[in-house]
């Protein structure tokens, strides 16, 4: 009988150790994740899965008003680009979408001189935005919008606020005529684009 109940004792105690070292594993795993993120490999936002909406002429929401400050300081508003097809694209430094897509948005840019193609950084400082910009030769306007979120506010409903990336086509009537949530594909971005120039 004593053997008995020495087994089962035996055998709650090596549960216990298996929880506690399950635990702590789970413990270092957080840490981690945290490692990761702060070497900018963790991904800590919500990835959009690259669905495409296009927006018929008579499906599109009144056009947008927006201003911000950009990296270098300078306020850059839907006022300043009446008239322009607008490629607004929501990201920041750490996303890995982010920096995946951004040599395609720099070819798209090339491709495309008469669109003017703006970054809205959700996250970072201007110090991390600009470091980001230069080692993907950006040569666009980013506005820095992590205090504020006024232009992620002012696109409520069109922008879903934790899909980053997002991409925005603009109309020249300053209406959102397309959306890309998560990493653009450059074919399908160019389209739109054109699609855009040409109305």
């Amino acid at each position: 009988m004593k053997f008995r109940y020495r087994t089962i004792a035996l055998i709650l105690l090596i549960a216990i150790i298996g929880s506690l070292s399950l635990a702590l594993t789970g413990c270092s795993s957080n840490d981690s994740l945290a490692d990761q993120y702060r070497a900018g490999d963790n991904k800590n936002y919500i990835a959009g899965d690259g669905t495409v909406t296009e927006f018929s002429k008579e499906n599109r929401k009144a056009a947008v008003a927006w201003s911000g400050t950009t990296v270098t300081g300078e306020t850059i508003s839907s006022k300043d680009l009446a008239g322009v097809v607008v490629v607004m694209n929501f990201w920041f430094a750490a996303c890995a979408p982010c920096r995946a897509e951004a040599p395609d948005l720099v070819a798209l840019q090339n491709e495309n001189k008469d669109v003017q193609f703006i970054g809205v950084n959700v996250r970072d400082s201007a110090v991390t935005a600009n470091a980001f910009e230069r080692n993907f030769n950006i040569t666009w306007p980013s506005i820095i919008d992590s205090n504020s979120g006024s232009v992620l506010l002012a696109f409520t409903g069109i922008v879903t606020p934790q899909a980053v990336p997002t991409t925005l086509v603009i109309g020249k009537d300053g209406k959102v005529t397309a959306r890309v949530l998560g990493k653009i594909d450059k074919s399908i971005l160019g389209t739109l684009i054109k699609t855009a120039v040409k109305e």
